[in-house]
């Protein structure tokens, strides 16, 4: 009877993932699309209650562009370190051996392994998930060829949308646990929030655990029958390859192609990256030089040292870039975006409201649901908080609820959008040759079961 029941449930949900993602592929558009029509969306929003006119709501818009340029650039060299590091020999071979592992006969233990190595590596750092995953995918399914790759490739963004600001990698947070965070220098609050504190409380590491748990269930439970899976071509998995760099080193070589392939090269460079970030961890301190720009410049020289050779490591660099520019191309419309909310006084009048109508009880919830609801306005993690930290750090010390459960609350709501939003997918889609319409249906339902458990979580962390 339980087999029954099991096995008429799991009919359900492929069914259903299957009529979703078909309904998704038919009428969701494109990522240039949404982007200009959320810009649609902040303009009204920022005439109506933004202070400002429409002639503010354009210069604020075209300032915003500009404001962020620095952090598109640490965002777009991120993403390219991430590639780089994941596409080096070691690494490859490792994901490949990973890709071995679960048993071809059933494709639900393909969907399981990616939806664990999305998910546990977005925890460590959200750029290496992204691309590794997305590279883990296209060993997956040359390994498991009876799984059904759109579905796979959902798992894939998992990490981005579930898991990655609760970890060690998370803006809020890490910002947070700086000494001379904003927040401290401004008097808000006394002291640094470690991160003890916020991502390795029993808490945030109990409610990471039931998601991973759940979400990878679901996900599995999710995969369609034989009949309706999709299932790439033996020529069409040939073309899904991550980068192979040409070897030059056999037979004579001219100097310039000897220089090219020393190692001698590349570990110099590092010896000076790793010497400068020891200095860095010696003035400010180790968790204070756990910032972006230090982050991007240790995973290049990871990515250096792993491949080996000057050839191998700008052959993966110039990879990457055919991957990133769809990050580049939109990234400063969602700046655009962040200024339409942030200089017209938007974001200050939508958190007035926010906690206007809060209580104890409520306050961490509706706080969830808000920053979920912003960030698919403005996916950037750090400066969402820059533009409500101030605000609900105050209305927090107002209702007498803790700092770092707040932290926690913005973290898990920053993310809370992310695995239905296109932005961050366009480079995982670039290396495997999928739009985003033939994912998202499968993350709109897991999207609903996600909602549901947090929020619980959300609306009892008030009372504990």
């Amino acid at each position: 009877m339980d087999e029954q029941h099991r096995a008429s449930e799991a009919g359900f949900l492929s069914n259903l993932g299957v009529r979703v993602t078909g309904f998704t592929e038919r009428w969701v558009p494109d990522a240039w699309v949404i982007v200009w029509s959320l810009t649609a969306v902040a303009f009204v929003m920022a005439l109506i209650w933004g202070n400002t006119t429409v002639k503010g709501c354009f210069q604020a818009w075209g300032n915003g562009i500009w404001l962020l340029l620095d952090f598109g650039m640490d965002i777009c060299l991120l993403l390219v370190s991430g590639y780089v590091l994941a596409s080096a020999p070691p690494v490859k071979r490792l994901l490949e051996k990973l890709a071995s592992l679960p048993n071809p006969e059933r494709p639900g233990g393909a969907i399981a392994a990616m939806c664990l190595f999305s998910m546990i590596t977005a925890w460590i750092n959200w750029s290496f998930s992204l691309i590794g995953s997305s590279i883990l995918a296209l060993f997956l399914i040359r390994a498991n060829p009876r799984t059904d790759y759109r579905l796979l490739v959902a798992a894939a963004y998992l990490g981005l949308g579930c898991t990655w600001h609760a970890g060690i990698s998370g803006s809020a947070p890490l910002e947070m646990s700086f000494s001379q965070n904003p927040f401290v220098a401004s008097g808000l609050i006394e002291t640094a929030i470690p991160l003890t504190s916020t991502v390795f409380t029993l808490l945030n590491i109990f409610l990471t655990i039931i998601v991973v748990a759940a979400v990878t269930t679901l996900m599995v439970r999710m995969h369609p029958p034989k009949e309706n899976t999709y299932r790439i071509k033996p020529d069409a998995t040939a073309k899904l390859r991550a980068v192979e760099p040409s070897d030059i080193s056999g037979g004579a070589m001219t100097f310039s192609q000897r220089l090219n392939q020393w190692p001698g090269l590349n570990i110099f460079a590092a010896c000076i990256g790793l010497t400068w970030l020891g200095i860095q961890a010696a003035s400010d301190g180790f968790f204070n030089s756990i910032v972006l720009p230090n982050t991007n410049l240790l995973l290049l020289i990871a990515g250096m040292l792993l491949h080996w050779r000057p050839w191998s490591f700008l052959q993966a660099a110039k990879e990457a870039g055919s991957i990133v520019w769809g990050v580049i191309v939109q990234f400063p419309f969602y700046a655009g975006i962040f200024g339409l909310i942030q200089l017209t006084g938007l974001g200050a009048a939508m958190t007035k409201v926010l906690t206007g109508i809060t209580t104890p009880g409520t306050f961490l919830l509706l706080t969830y649901w808000y920053t979920g609801m912003l960030n698919y306005l403005v996916p950037l993690g750090s400066w969402e908080w820059v533009m409500t930290g101030a605000n609900l750090i105050a209305a927090a010390q107002q209702l007498d609820v803790s700092i770092p459960k707040l932290v926690i609350t913005f973290a898990w709501g920053n993310m809370l959008t992310d695995m239905i939003h296109p932005f961050w997918a366009v480079a995982m889609l670039a290396v495997t040759k999928l739009e985003f319409r033939e994912i998202v249906g499968w993350l709109l339902i897991v999207f609903v079961a996600y909602f549901v458990i947090t929020s619980a979580a959300f609306l009892m962390l008030s009372f504990i």
